[in-house]
């Protein structure tokens, strides 16, 4: 008993210093209703890009997943800009309540979304696993070149998004090159529009553009909704704000309301 009790006060030292430097360390928190930036090596190249991550009170324990497709002055490689135009000013302003984790990927310089897939893929993957997303709740929207991109996306990869939401896109180039296909995903198709809305006639979709764009002009965005009636579609949305140029992502963001509530409505 003696030898026991000596042996237990040399260790009681040892005991105290441990419970000392144990009080110190602290454990590291869940984040909650903030933008967390992330780092993944793809192709022997480091791509940074950012993730909103809700409250766990607003999302719940799998919360829905949004992927936004930045436009072209976003481009580049500091994982921060594409944060900055569209869904990002709106989930920051709603960052307390905002029910869904945001996967913001970033094209690199000179490039377009149709030459960036995988990246795509792995930042969404990503994302799903360390934050804990219901994969059958992941829609994809974004905006200009992003809108293009959305097509592109959901084309490569059927099946995986239960919405999709591009703003201000199209199918072609908008501008002097009008003939040159730019969602790479029906390259060959005699009629890109009724290629798309055959083949992704079963996801909900919801289309928004201003009718005075002038970068890039509504008129795919009315073949594409039409493709899609006469594909009898699920569920095809078309939006036209009367007096909106190119920017029609602010109030399809964050002046439609209705817009959310449908998007986080919906499931594979």
């Amino acid at each position: 008993m003696r030898n026991a009790l000596a042996t237990w006060c040399r260790r009681l030292p040892i005991l105290l210093a441990l419970v000392a430097v144990a009080g110190c360390v602290s454990l590291p928190q869940r984040v909650e209703g903030a933008f967390v930036e992330r780092t993944l090596r793809l192709d022997g190249v480091d791509r940074r890009y950012q993730v909103f991550v809700p409250s766990s009170a607003a999302g719940g324990r799998h919360p829905p997943v949004v992927v936004f497709l930045h436009g072209s002055g976003e481009r580049g490689d500091d994982g921060h800009k594409p944060t900055l135009v569209g869904v990002g000013p709106y989930v920051r302003a709603h960052r307390d309540d905002f029910p869904a984790i945001v996967v913001f990927p970033q094209a690199p310089a000179g490039t377009e979304w149709s030459g960036n897939l995988p990246l795509v893929e792995a930042t969404l993957d990503a994302a799903l696993r360390e934050f804990r997303g219901d994969p059958r709740r992941v829609s994809v929207t974004g905006l200009s070149m992003g809108g293009y991109g959305v097509w592109d996306v959901a084309l490569r990869t059927p099946g995986r998004f239960a919405a999709l939401a591009p703003v201000c896109g199209g199918v072609l180039q908008p501008r002097a090159e009008r003939d040159t296909l730019f969602v790479a995903a029906v390259a060959g198709e005699a009629d890109p529009y009724t290629a798309i809305a055959r083949r992704l006639h079963g996801v909900p979709t919801w289309i928004f553009h201003g009718a005075k764009d002038d970068v890039v002009p509504p008129g795919d965005d009315r073949k594409l909704v039409a493709a899609f009636r006469a594909a009898d579609a699920r569920d095809a949305r078309y939006t036209e704000f009367a007096d909106a140029n190119h920017n029609s992502w602010d109030p399809a963001y964050a002046q439609t309301p209705e817009f959310w509530d449908w998007l986080f409505a919906q499931s594979r």
